[in-house]
């Protein structure tokens, strides 16, 4: 029997494996291999009619190539010198090229972090990776695409942070300057402007949001290799990776590497639906899960750095969560769903118009609310003045309140130590984040970083861990800390005690000496 050839078919499940076996042609009309149905059991179990895919995958995608290829640039930078290299691979990284900047093992998200040691994952390049190509220290390739005839490109943010010069090289090979306009770090886009004035080839964004089974073309500048063609499918939608509080990402598996970050994702008309931004990988390269950023939210954060050259977010002023099956059962709602409200900050817009502890938020100007993370994304696409009509369910019944949104506060660090100054200061030696705007909890306070040599580490507190309460008080911003080190520093404690909860979700309370940095 030839490699070509047909082996007969062997059903193994139930009492259909002996009247199947029983039922095996040989040949004649029915051609090797073929099961005919011999009891009506047997007629029942198989499909009535075949399942036919409805559309056939393209011969080519040459045609589409052609025609947005040009649209398409290199993106160059020279970094400024004293820029940090946190975010540098570890030694050994790339092939001639320098070592790729990806987001190594230091910045997966602690409950991916497990999952990339298992399968490989070292530290060194590995991870969720975030694909410029370092040349040594002070430079870095990426890539990106024209959306306008006067030459305006988009990248993405890791590729031009701390940029001292840009510049991006067309597909004819022409190197032209450009200037940053814009930077968004929460969702990791820039927007640039090609100084030389003219009339650029540039690339339009998708109307319509992909399907999953899709077919995508992705164009980039993989390890300096400019015009790079890779194909492959929209592999599923909506993903959370951690690597922001607004996580919504295409994945596909078009192979992505190190230099593809800020390059297009191309449906087969041609059009942009998505923005490559980040691989999980256990070394460092293509294994065929790329994340790329949808063009609708692309398009939404391009539009506000092109007029304002930042991006200005709505605040509500809520801390919430998601709604578990349990929850849903104690509330009387028939499945789970919605943002359950844990408290409104006070004075901020959702206390202003009555939103209290419990209440579960179900739309947003009419647009259903899933969960927790999605009403997070809906305000913050809004701008700051934006007049939304929130319903929400409170003690089983349902009701709307019209509320005008705030600015989002921008409270990220403490300090460089997470509050850890030269002013006599009590000092911890942590940086610290609220959990919610990294997306690990919807309460307290994340450990971003901590000092080896500082007090929280000599009591096992680790970077991901989460600060639930201080002194016995929640806390839900760095400064809510600090405040309450300085209130337990004040009142003459030599210890103040935290409840902590690390990354396996174990709850234990801590106490840690305070003490203050020497001059």
């Amino acid at each position: 029997m030839t490699d070509c050839q047909t082996r007969p078919a062997r059903v193994r499940r139930g009492a259909l494996a002996s009247v199947a076996a029983a039922a095996l042609v040989a040949g004649g009309a029915l051609g090797a291999g073929f099961v005919q149905p011999s009891t009506p059991a047997l007629a029942q179990a198989l499909p009535k009619t075949p399942i036919e895919a409805p559309e056939h995958p393209p011969g080519s995608f040459a045609n589409v190539v052609d025609k947005v290829k040009p649209g398409v640039v290199s993106v160059k930078v020279k970094l400024d010198a004293s820029a940090s290299s946190d975010d540098d691979d570890g030694p050994g990284q790339g092939s001639g090229q320098g070592s790729g900047q990806g987001r190594g093992l230091q910045n997966v998200p602690p409950q991916l972090r497990e999952f990339f040691k298992r399968f490989g994952q070292n530290g060194q390049g590995g991870g969720m990776q975030g694909m410029p190509q370092r040349q040594g220290q002070r430079g870095a390739v990426g890539s990106g695409f024209i959306i306008s005839a006067d030459g305006y490109v988009v990248t993405n943010n890791h590729v031009v942070d701390n940029a001292k010069t840009v510049q991006v090289v067309l597909d004819d090979n022409r190197t032209l300057d450009a200037k940053v306009i814009g930077k968004d770090s929460k969702t990791d886009l820039a927007l640039l402007k090609i100084k030389d004035e003219g009339s650029y080839p540039y690339v339009q964004f998708g109307k319509a949001a992909p399907r999953v089974g899709d077919w995508v073309v992705a164009i980039g500048n993989p390890f300096g290799l400019g015009g790079t063609v890779t194909a492959g499918i929209v592999s599923a939608r909506g993903r959370d990776i951690g690597a922001g509080p607004y996580d919504d990402f295409l994945q596909i598996d078009a192979p992505i590497n190190k230099g593809n970050s800020g390059g297009p994702t191309f449906n087969v008309n041609g059009e942009v639906v998505g923005v490559n931004t980040a691989i999980a990988s256990p070394s460092g390269g293509s294994v065929g899960l790329a994340f790329a950023i949808p063009a609708e939210t692309v398009q939404a954060v391009v539009e506000q750095l092109r007029t304002d050259g930042k991006v200005a977010r709505g605040y509500l002023g809520v801390q919430v969560q998601p709604v578990t099956k349990d929850i849903a059962d104690g509330l009387g709602l028939d499945k789970p769903k919605g943002a359950l409200v844990d408290h409104a900050e006070n004075g901020t817009p959702a206390a202003k118009a009555g939103l209290k502890s419990g209440d579960v938020i179900e739309s947003v100007n009419g647009n259903a609310v899933n969960d927790a993370k999605e009403l997070s994304r809906k305000i913050a696409g809004l701008k700051p003045g934006a007049k939304v009509e929130i319903a929400y369910l409170r003690g089983g019944k349902q009701d709307t309140a019209t509320i005008t949104l705030g600015a989002l506060p921008n409270d990220t660090k403490v300090a460089s130590r997470g509050g850890d100054t030269s002013d006599g200061q009590p000092r911890l030696g942590l940086s610290l984040a609220p959990a919610a705007d990294v997306g690990l909890s919807d309460e307290g306070v994340v450990v971003v970083e901590v000092d080896p040599d500082g007090p929280a580490a000599a009591k096992g507190i680790e970077q991901g861990d989460v600060i639930l309460d201080v002194a016995g008080q929640s806390v839900s911003k760095p400064s809510e800390v600090a405040e309450r080190i300085r209130s337990a520093e004040s009142s003459g404690r030599k210890a103040v005690l935290m409840r902590v909860k690390n990354q396996k979700g174990v709850t234990r309370f801590v106490a840690v000496a305070l003490s203050k940095n020497a001059g």
